[in-house]
């Protein structure tokens, strides 16, 4: 297949799944981060990546962002969010994040495919991605593995951030102040 073509089959697949996510669940959980003292971001592989960058744009806009895992993240605590990314919503050190979080009386979120998952169980908040899981034999993606969950998650998270911006009345430039300027 050529890369033109491969491109092209691609971007049809993350429009056809973006256009299946709920509008009314974005602007939840959109809600839901502008309301927390601080949110903290976690998943695995490479959907933990896409979190990280998340937290990037949150903290570029002001928000206490953390990636839970990291030697500088705080505790979280009652009034906190935790967002966590996850296809199955099954990866059991996501779900101990959630419960325990819950335990302390944080808001929990997720962003999934399977809504009735665990995780999903244990949300308040649930986005949900119609993509295949990374195991599904479903013919749905041309894609390997969770690479169109993978995706669709980066691009979501980006149109949150747009949603979180606009909300905030935020341009880039003022945003580019909380930008890492050591180099």
């Amino acid at each position: 297949m050529s890369t033109l073509i491969a491109a092209s089959s691609i971007l049809k697949e993350l429009e056809r799944t973006l256009q299946a996510v709920k509008p009314r669940e974005i602007e939840a959980l959109a809600k839901r981060i502008t309301e927390a003292e601080k949110i903290f971001v976690a998943g695995a592989g490479r959907s933990g990546l896409m979190m990280r960058a998340f937290a990037m744009r949150l903290m570029h806009m002001g928000f206490r962002a953390y990636v839970v895992g990291e030697t500088v993240t705080p505790g979280i605590a009652e009034g906190d969010l935790l967002l966590i990314g996850s296809g199955s919503g099954e990866t059991k050190s996501l779900t101990s994040m959630a419960s325990k979080a819950q335990s302390i009386g944080a808001s929990v979120a997720a962003i999934s495919i399977v809504p009735e998952s665990t995780l999903g169980k244990l949300a308040s908040t649930i986005v949900t991605i119609p993509a295949a899981t990374k195991d599904s034999a479903s013919g749905s993606s041309s894609q390997p593995m969770g690479t169109l969950f993978e995706q669709s998650l980066l691009l979501l998270l980006d149109t949150i951030v747009l949603n979180l911006m606009e909300n905030k009345q935020l341009q880039g430039a003022a945003m580019y102040n909380n930008h890492a300027n050591l180099e």
